[in-house]
């Protein structure tokens, strides 16, 4: 059983007026909420739907699966079901059995829960068991991915996941302790290793704690986030009835710029050479932008609700494409 620190902050859902807004739901509504958490941003758009519709929460965390059981029975007579897996693959299940939905929600990247439950090994400001997955039961944990990374993979996923300035130092530091017979299976002892690798041991680098950006690049390389993310935006978007809602929350700049592209390919734009006279890329609109560019969370939110000072939201609605015409060559016309 996790546990929760006595002393962590509330478990507050980020921009909860701009979801409901965006999300626009009325009683009746099919809601899919990829990244269930806490049930925070749920509980917040069951109210809309007063007791009529449908709520399904997907988790790959096994502890989401308990708050959502406490969240089924708070919103009865609402109709919900619980699927723990990844989105994407849920997603994929929910496209089978022929769901479709008004709104679908993600709130991408860790959860508060799995940051305040120091056992889970995803904090470095506690010391304990080096895992990250928020699926204990599923892969290989952090620890073990540290002992058997060679150096120039270890540097590629600090330097792409982390976007750390100093990844090769740090997984040189790494691969030296393991070859010391000392490996790393602690919390504590992966920010050891790390503030011997930066310069004046990390007290004077600006950007926070000098180890938060290696605990992010191996909690997203453990956890597959940025593929997961990839690979259920466009079911996410396959999901919704004509006119339904995504919105997307993310927390890091490397998620965002995935949901930033892949709304720029859903809004159709043609790619052909410049000069061509006639289209032939077959451009089609699947979705327009309802936010100008990523919304960011107000002064007043992220001073209540610090932890939301990087979130990025963006929304589409979904439009159905019309069918295109084509000549006897099968080029558009």
């Amino acid at each position: 059983m996790y546990t929760m620190l006595p002393d962590s902050p509330p478990h507050l859902p980020v921009m909860p007026v701009e979801v409901r807004e965006l999300a626009a739901l009325e009683p009746g509504s099919i809601v899919i909420d990829g990244t269930f958490g806490a049930g925070g941003h749920a509980r917040l758009l069951a109210a809309g739907l007063a007791g009529d519709g449908t709520y399904i929460g997907i988790d790959r965390d096994p502890s989401a699966e308990a708050r959502f059981r406490d969240f089924a029975e708070e919103v009865a007579p609402l109709a919900t079901r619980f699927l723990r897996m990844p989105f994407p693959d849920a997603f994929s299940l929910l496209l089978e059995e022929g769901v479709s939905a008004d709104a679908v929600i993600l709130d991408v990247g860790v959860s508060s829960m799995q940051l305040d439950e120091p056992e889970r090994g995803f904090a470095y400001a506690h010391d304990a068991p080096l895992d990250m997955r928020m699926d204990p039961s599923s892969g290989a944990g952090a620890a073990e991915l540290l002992a058997t990374a060679d150096l120039n993979e270890l540097t590629r996923i600090l330097r792409e996941y982390g976007e750390e300035k100093f990844a090769r130092p740090i997984a040189k530091a790494i691969v030296r302790r393991r070859e010391d017979g000392d490996p790393i299976t602690h919390t504590a002892d992966l920010v050891e290793v790390i503030r011997s690798a930066l310069p004046g041991g990390g007290r004077v680098l600006k950007g926070g704690h000098p180890a938060k950006r290696t605990f992010q690049a191996l909690r997203v390389a453990v956890n597959d986030e940025l593929g997961m993310l990839d690979r259920g935006l466009d079911l996410a978007l396959e999901l919704l009835k004509p006119d339904g809602r995504l919105v997307v929350m993310a927390f890091q700049s490397l998620e965002d710029r995935i949901v930033k592209r892949r709304i720029e390919a859903w809004s159709g734009s043609c790619t052909c050479p410049p000069g061509l006279p006639v289209c032939r890329c077959g451009a089609l609109t699947h979705a327009a932008s309802l936010t100008r560019g990523a919304q960011k969370p107000t002064a007043a939110e992220v001073a209540e609700n610090p932890r939301s000072a990087s979130t990025r939201l963006r929304a589409v609605r979904r439009i159905e494409p019309p069918r295109l015409v084509r000549d006897e060559y099968g080029a558009a016309l």
